[in-house]
């Protein structure tokens, strides 16, 4: 049986969090390789999983009931995201409620990426929203949901500077945010930056750091672009040597990540999130060399 208490609250607890990242396949095999992953997942007893609603939404239908799916046939608690991206405020509410009609009560709210892509300008549907903070307004006042935002540890894209950055994610905690979970990052000190800046802006709520361990370096490059994120230099050089060797750079993604996670957790924070592309070897390579799983 679930806790009755709010994740918010849970994550507000001072006890660690550890959570997955899971996106909407969109072919049969995809389906099959996504339940793989959270029954692997599931044995690991996280706190909860996230359901992503993909590029301009295109994958809501699925992102609903697939978050549906897993409030009712597993164990795990499913956090579902939801985006202002093409929708109106209408449309946005009857999401919500397909949430709720599935007993999912925990959301990300986000504003979701421009429509057209990286790089372009961000124009909201004529009867929708254009902030993240109006979203969980929305969200807040449908009923008693708990809300979780995004938070960016080296700035916005769209962001004139990270005090801007912070005093936003303070904003959205005064909205109703419970807690916050980061783009992915490579450097401990972003995450360090971010969460003494938030604190100064008025930002209390927890803010756990989004982990993806490097299994393909191009693609973490470019999902890193994509986010606005760093590669660092030096850690590029390293898995450049062994670019050739996929399980050389699988051994050195875990080992990469598993130390970052022990610097994050020995700073303070409140937990980790694997950002896992639907696949489980090597977040939960990276939770076992934690000392977290068996």
């Amino acid at each position: 049986m679930r806790a009755a208490a709010s994740l918010g609250s849970i994550l507000s607890s001072g006890q660690q969090s550890f959570s997955f990242e899971l996106f909407p396949p969109k072919t049969p095999d995809g389906e099959q390789t996504l339940w793989q992953t959270v029954r692997e997942i599931e044995a690991l007893k996280p706190t909860f999983v996230s359901v992503t609603y993909g590029a301009g939404g295109s994958t809501k239908e699925n992102t609903v009931r697939i978050t549906g799916e897993i409030a009712l046939e597993t164990t795990l608690t499913p956090v579902a995201h939801l985006t202002c991206v093409g929708a109106s405020r209408d449309e946005l509410c009857y999401v919500v409620g397909q949430y709720a009609a599935e007993g999912v009560n925990t959301l990300l709210a986000l504003r979701g990426d421009p429509p057209a892509g990286l790089n372009t300008t961000w124009t909201r549907h004529p009867d929708g929203l254009d902030h993240a903070v109006q979203l969980v307004e929305l969200v807040r006042s449908l009923g008693t949901f708990s809300v979780g935002v995004a938070a960016f540890p080296e700035g916005h894209p769209e962001s004139t500077d990270l005090e801007q950055d912070a005093r936003v994610l303070a904003m959205k905690q005064q909205a109703g945010a419970e807690f916050a979970i980061t783009q992915l990052f490579f450097r401990v000190e972003d995450y360090e930056r971010l969460v003494e800046m938030s604190g100064k802006a008025g930002c209390t709520i927890p803010i756990v750091p989004g982990i993806m361990p490097v299994t393909n370096a191009s693609q973490i490059e470019r999902f890193a672009a994509l986010s606005g994120a760093a590669f660092p230099a030096d850690l590029a050089d390293r898995f450049a040597a062994v670019s050739d060797e996929p399980d050389a750079v699988a051994a050195m993604g875990v080992e990469v990540a598993a130390e970052m996670c022990q610097q994050l957790l020995d700073a303070g924070a409140p937990g980790l999130h694997f950002y896992t592309l639907n696949r489980s070897r090597s977040t939960i390579e990276v939770y076992r060399a934690l000392g977290l799983g068996a």
